[in-house]
């Protein structure tokens, strides 16, 4: 299957090429840039070089000439929130399938997406969108829809664990506090002090208290996948790290709920999904053991004096967080491995 690449040059996008070059059922037949047009791939990536990738010519930018590409049944959006609806709202009119990676058709309710991101610029298709968690969501999204939104980096590390464990009611709704840590490629590649070496080297703060744009999608989703409005705690931090998303989630546990039973639910929920990793209780994940790899790693302890369960998870934010799972996406709509191209 023929597909392509609109924004190939941002963090995710690379992922996106690489996993594409490799993958045995693709061939990725453009990669689009105003600015490098006509200029060849691994010129400006060199880490594909040896590749398909130096036969392959970026195209311009260009949204009608790229929805009139009868050759390219499928189209990988890898753009900041706003540009993504720009380009699908052109595209999805010509019959082609979308992945999109930004935040522009996470979240269902129009008026919650404006509050977070401001005026959508597609609002037309959001009924013909699917927020995705491969490992979670309907499988019978495969039939119905003509977008797939990719779900964010913390939103993935923090409902893998947490929704099978609401759904059991096997913990509260209330009081729930995810801590997150982040590497500083999830800001995307941007010309700001503030993500220079030297300014993150040797630091960790917080940042987007209260109202970071990923809780919209998570409360959203825990909605939608249990069956009942929760509210949470989200914390962002910034870590000095390339990549990795580290979580930490504690939740006051449900009378009669035990870490047996916990792990008893994790294991039905997501036994045959390759992506999911169990640890066992004290042996908590870490964002070196899941860099490159499209893994979530989730561990599980009960604090018996605080009657909290604490669980964590580690993924990598460009890779489950963002690429890999975009391609574990297009795997599924396509009836491919759910495995093919990733690890």
């Amino acid at each position: 299957m023929n597909v392509g690449i609109i924004g190939a040059l941002g963090y995710s996008g690379e992922v996106l090429v690489k996993r594409l070059l490799v993958h045995p059922q693709v061939n990725l037949a453009a990669v689009t840039s105003r600015q490098h047009a006509g200029k060849v791939l691994s010129k400006m990536m060199p880490t594909v070089r040896g590749t398909a990738a130096d036969r392959l010519l970026f195209v311009d930018s260009d949204a009608a000439a790229l929805a009139a590409r009868n050759d390219i049944d499928l189209w990988f959006l890898a753009l900041p929130h706003g540009g993504a609806a720009d380009f699908a709202k052109v595209l999805v009119p010509a019959g082609r399938r979308v992945v999109d990676l930004s935040a522009d058709f996470r979240i269902t309710n129009l008026a919650t997406y404006e509050n977070y991101y401001g005026k959508h610029h597609a609002p037309e298709l959001l009924p013909g969108a699917r927020y995705v968690q491969p490992e979670l969501t309907d499988p019978a999204w495969q039939e119905t829809i003509k977008i797939a939104a990719v779900p964010g980096c913390y939103p993935t590390s923090t409902l893998v664990p947490l929704v099978p464990l609401l759904k059991a009611g096997l913990v509260s709704r209330e009081h729930i506090v995810v801590n997150s840590f982040s590497g500083v490629s999830g800001a995307g590649k941007k010309n700001d002090e503030f993500y220079l070496f030297v300014e993150r080297a040797e630091s960790a703060k917080a940042y987007g208290l209260v109202k970071h744009r990923h809780l919209a999608e998570i409360e959203e989703q825990l909605a939608l996948l249990t069956g009942a409005k929760t509210i949470i705690q989200l914390n962002p931090h910034l870590a000095p790290m390339r990549v990795g998303i580290a979580t930490t989630i504690t939740v006051p546990a449900a009378p009669g709920a035990t870490l047996d039973s916990v792990y008893e639910t994790w294991h039905k929920t997501y036994a045959g999904r390759p992506f999911v990793c169990l640890l066992p209780p004290g042996d908590m994940p870490d964002t070196a053991y899941v860099m490159g790899t499209n893994r979530v790693d989730i561990s599980a302890i009960y604090d018996v004096r605080t009657n909290n369960f604490i669980f964590t998870s580690a993924v990598d934010n460009l890779v489950k967080g963002a690429s890999g799972q975009a391609v574990q996406i297009m795997n599924l709509w396509s009836g491919f491995p759910e495995t093919a191209g990733l690890f």
